[in-house]
């Protein structure tokens, strides 16, 4: 899929001053590059043949020279991904990538173009009970820049969501220590395999199965029975919050400021119910849940949270709704909206981070 090689048009009259807005035929265009390079990216972690065959032309395309040498760079990164996640006894036979613009602002020779990206992964059989499928939604944003003759160089692409990186985003931060304690809790380790940690049903009376099957209910179609708080900082604790409560978890009554309370109604809610670090804090202080030693350890019902850098401060939470027999959690969350990713591959697209796991 080369797509540096060839130019995109501005539209179909090839007008040569620079554009003052996108006609249909150039968003459209917008969004064939778009889901060309996100899809070069997708079919860099596909096992065998099934990577080359997702190799198409994407039509008339540029990248400008430093993008062009980013993005093989980053290819790189996610072929080491790929063999890292095959060390681990994951692999995928088959992804489908689907981009669709939802807003294009053009001014003065410059274009700013906003995509959802829609991508499926089919899990390889090789332990045998791997989950079907995983899939995400994500957010970018790409950045073009009109030449002289009226042609579009494609300079810039991010992503906008707040969550952990889709497995298909090259990431190469290195890991930083936190050593935690306290009502941060203990970081978990990653290695694998680790020792088993049954989960025992105890007194509590919580319907794990209940959780897990809200999660995988509203992970894209979100419940419009509860607000979203993707617009004030992410809604993934929001979102485990909400499973939690499907599975048993009560109210705990008091000041919405006050993190050792935790509840939700129509018009307010804790701190501890849609922030990451005092729901932390709640979950220990309360005893509702106690800190895992490694993240292999997680069962159906149990909660993973990330500090992205290590500063200390936990920046997302998701939840297990799928453990294989083999003993590999898989995860779904809120922000990035994604569904039965396995922690490895978390793990492998986020090296940077710290990981802290819940026994709930």
């Amino acid at each position: 899929m080369a797509v540096s090689a060839v130019l995109l048009p501005v539209s179909t009259a090839n007008a040569v001053p620079a554009p003052r807005a996108a006609d249909s035929a150039t968003t459209k265009t917008f969004a064939s590059l778009a889901d060309a390079l996100l899809a070069k990216r997708t079919a860099a972690l596909l096992d065998g043949r099934s990577a080359r065959s997702k190799q198409t032309n994407p039509g008339n395309i540029r990248l400008s020279a430093a993008l062009a040498r980013t993005e093989d760079s980053g290819l790189s990164t996610l072929r080491t991904r790929k063999a890292r996640l095959a060390s681990l006894g994951e692999a995928y036979t088959s992804g489908d990538t689907q981009v669709s613009v939802d807003m294009t602002s053009v001014k003065g020779g410059r274009a700013t173009v906003r995509v959802t990206e829609v991508t499926t992964l089919t899990y390889k059989k090789i332990r045998g009970d791997e989950p079907s499928t995983t899939g995400f939604r994500a957010h970018h944003e790409l950045n073009f820049t009109s030449s002289s003759k009226g042609k579009w160089e494609l300079t810039g692409i991010r992503p906008t969501d707040s969550g952990p990186s889709p497995i298909n985003e090259p990431r190469t931060a290195v890991a930083t220590a936190n050593t935690g304690g306290g009502l941060d809790g203990t970081p978990a380790a990653t290695s694998w395999p680790a020792r088993p940690q049954p989960k025992t049903r105890g007194t509590a009376g919580y319907n794990y199965a209940a959780m897990a099957a809200y999660a995988e209910k509203y992970w894209r179609n979100y419940n419009p029975a509860y607000r979203k708080f993707n617009s004030e900082g992410g809604d993934c604790t929001n979102f485990i919050s909400q499973a939690l409560r499907a599975g048993g978890w009560k109210n705990d009554s008091g000041s919405a400021t006050d993190y050792r309370n935790w509840w939700y109604d129509g018009t307010a809610q804790t701190t501890s119910w849609v922030g990451a670090n005092e729901w932390a804090w709640f979950t220990l202080s309360s005893k509702r849940a106690v800190n895992l030693a490694n993240v292999y350890q997680m069962d159906v019902g149990d909660i993973l949270q990330m500090d992205f850098d290590g500063d200390g401060s936990k920046d997302h939470s998701m939840m297990t709704t799928y453990r294989s027999r083999a003993g590999v959690p898989y995860l779904t969350y809120h922000s990035t909206n994604t569904y039965r990713k396995s922690v490895a591959s978390i793990i492998a697209s986020n090296p940077g981070a710290v990981y802290f796991a819940y026994r709930t």
